[in-house]
């Protein structure tokens, strides 16, 4: 049996926004939007290159209720961590998205279980750690 993770799903207000934001600053590719009529659902899945597996799943629909609180701070689901190679790699994107007028949320640095990353949060204030 081969288990692993297939795909996260995170909820969107706005679709475009957050494929864009994904598909620029960590070079993922996307899938033909997918739509719902009857249920109202689109989505996108997003992956890194044809040999990675697990993918991210970008929804919406209307009824879904949006979360006004600070997301790595509630139960649950707390942030998406995206490794970018090395050190020099994650200052660089760090200041890309500050410069972009993105949230920073965590500085680059060495955290007590020996990662090196930064916290940034996407375009809905979804928490993705920038890692080495």
């Amino acid at each position: 049996m081969n288990i692993k993770i297939e795909h996260i799903a995170i909820w969107c207000k706005d679709l475009e926004v957050m494929k864009a934001f994904y598909m620029k600053y960590f070079r993922m590719t996307s899938n033909e939007k997918y739509i719902n009529p009857v249920r109202n659902f689109e989505s996108y899945f997003l992956s890194f290159n044809e040999n990675e597996s697990t993918k991210l799943e970008l929804m919406k629909r209307p009824d879904i209720i949006e979360n006004l609180s600070v997301r790595g701070h509630l139960m649950g689901f707390c942030h998406l961590a995206i490794s970018v190679g090395n050190r020099n790699s994650v200052d660089i994107l760090t200041d890309t998205l500050r410069s972009d007028g993105y949230t920073i949320m965590g500085e680059p640095r060495v955290t007590g279980d020996g990662f090196y990353e930064s916290i940034v949060e996407d375009p809905e204030g979804n928490w993705v750690e920038i890692t080495e």
